[in-house]
Formats: C-alpha cells, sequence, structure tokens
C-alpha cells in the first residue's frame, strides 16, 4: 500500500481504494466528474511518485500532473492536494478539551 503525501496531510491508501477514493476518504478537496479519466477535472500537480494507467485516458494531463480518479499508483507519492476547508485538521475544536475539568473551581 502506498504512501500518499498531500499538501496538508500523510495517509495509506488502502488495498483496491482509487486515489480519489483515498483522497475523499481522509478529507480532500477534489473536483470529479466523471471518475472515468474523461473530464480531466480531477487533474493533480505531481511532485514526486509514479503512476500507470491501465487504459490511456482521454483528458489531457500534463507530464506533472495526474488523474486521481483513474490512475494506478506505482509508488508513495506527493501530490498537491489540499484538506477540505470544512475538515476537523483544517477547523480543531475549540472545546475538545475541557474548558473546566471536574475538580477545579
Amino acid at each position: 500500500m502506498a504512501l500518499i503525501t498531500t499538501s496538508d496531510k500523510t495517509f495509506t491508501l488502502q488495498q483496491d481504494e482509487t486515489l480519489l477514493e483515498g483522497l475523499e476518504r481522509t478529507g480532500h478537496e477534489v473536483e470529479y466528474q466523471c471518475r472515468s479519466g474523461y473530464c480531466g477535472s480531477c487533474r493533480l500537480r505531481l511532485l514526486s511518485g509514479q503512476v500507470s494507467y491501465p487504459e490511456q485516458p482521454l483528458a489531457f494531463i500534463a507530464p506533472e500532473e495526474i488523474l486521481p480518479c483513474c490512475c494506478k499508483v506505482e509508488t508513495d507519492l506527493h501530490v498537491v492536494c489540499h484538506l477540505r476547508s470544512d475538515t476537523p485538521e483544517h477547523n480543531p475544536d475549540l472545546f475538545e478539551n475541557d474548558l473546566f475539568p471536574a475538580g477545579q473551581n
């Protein structure tokens, strides 16, 4: 299983999970339409690592770009992708720690 590093987080891609599914699962902001490599709206900038494509996608991709919907992750990756603004990592709960612990007055 590959280690995926994004602009905000590192996670392990699960077996049989597409990169797009892994990014969604971990709270990343990724645009997509087709999930098949036709539209190209999910394209991300690849900083390091290797992917392959079981079938050549119809969408144009530059040499430093990948389509997370249909690529096969071959090595650990580093991509430019950010967490959604509504994820807990981006908006920590200000009241996560009890402000008034029991026994203290």
